[in-house]
């Protein structure tokens, strides 16, 4: 075996030798690089007859072509091998189940509310807002509760720092002065036509236990007009329980009780005649024929029209709904009780 066919063989021991890329050019150097062993063959032509230096070039030009293929030869074997190593990193398991992209859906509050609004719309009615930060006088004082009234007391209420005239509503009833406001300003109050009117919306009060929060959404409901009565109340609300909760087999009744915007006043109570709270009164709304206090502050002629109220807790009718029995579920952001209504 001549020299160069040794050159050849050790570069291609050398080059298998080369455990990664940086040694594999380390190799390379000492063969082609310009210190390196053809590198030098190819200096030495000059030392040669004219005759022999074509015979010699062409022999270490052939040595050359030998070790560049070798060297392109490993370099393919290690991105082979790198590759390789990544992608057993990177392996997946084809066996797994997928991974499902998460879609949200509304809370359960939210779901309640819109089956609410959509219920009472197909009866004529119209959905109202308002502020949640609210003046004294329409919280209060409009409603029939003046500074010294002891129906105040039955509100737990959280005023801004620094007033006593201005906090978080206690309840959504001060929607309904604005509204009849509004209502009166556009119509007159000569020929007005009915108004019409739910206000579900957040409410805030200090509390917290299992069936009380400190922030709670309230159903607020209104209907004036000259000849409506508490048969026009009785037979709304029962109406709405029944489609509310899918099935007549349920009785309402109502217990005679006392609120400062209403008179008479009662609470609604509602019994289901079949499943779980089979044969078991529920408390669950309080209303009323309008206080003509509050017919007055809403600029209302109380002589010429009448109207009836209520208020249910929105919460309470998605608990019953949803057969939820802490109302603090609804708002610890538990993604595995809130996943159950996507």
């Amino acid at each position: 075996m001549s020299d160069l066919e040794q050159l050849v063989e050790q570069a291609r021991q050398d080059f298998a030798a080369a455990a990664s890329p940086a040694l594999l050019e380390q190799a390379k150097a000492r063969y082609l690089g310009k210190s390196g062993s053809i590198t030098a063959e190819l200096k030495g032509l000059a030392a040669l007859a004219p005759e022999e230096k074509k015979e010699a070039g062409g022999r270490i030009n052939r040595a050359k072509q030998s070790i560049e293929a070798a060297l392109e030869a490993r370099r393919a074997e290690l991105r082979k091998a790198e590759l390789d190593r990544q992608l057993a990193a990177t392996a997946i398991d084809v066996t797994l189940p997928g991974r499902q992209r998460q879609t949200g859906g509304l809370h359960p509050v939210s779901r309640a509310q819109e089956r609410i609004e959509d219920l009472f719309r197909s009866v004529g009615f119209t959905v109202a807002d308002g502020p949640e930060i609210e003046s004294d006088w329409y919280n209060f004082t409009a409603l029939n509760m003046p500074d010294n009234h002891p129906a105040r007391s039955m509100h737990d209420t959280f005023y801004l720092q620094g007033r006593d005239d201005v906090l978080l509503r206690t309840h959504t009833s001060p929607v309904q002065i604005r509204a009849m406001q509004a209502h009166v300003a556009r119509y007159g109050t000569e020929n007005m036509p009915d108004l019409r009117i739910i206000a579900p919306g957040r409410t805030y009060r200090v509390d917290w236990d299992a069936t009380h929060s400190p922030m709670f959404h309230q159903l607020e409901g209104m209907w004036i007009g000259e000849k409506v009565s508490m048969a026009d109340l009785k037979g709304l609300y029962t109406h709405f329980l029944r489609r509310f909760f899918e099935t007549d087999e349920l009785e309402v009744r109502f217990r005679p009780s006392f609120f400062p915007f209403t008179e008479p006043s009662a609470e609604i109570d509602m019994a289901f005649l079949t499943g779980k709270h089979k044969g078991k009164w529920l408390e669950i709304s309080g209303c009323g024929m309008m206080h003509p206090n509050v017919l007055a502050f809403g600029g209302i002629d109380p002589e010429r029209y009448t109207g009836f109220a209520f208020g249910s807790g929105l919460e309470r009718l998605a608990m019953l709904l949803y057969g939820i029995d802490d109302i603090r579920l609804f708002f610890e952001n538990d993604l595995r009780f809130l996943s159950q209504f996507r």
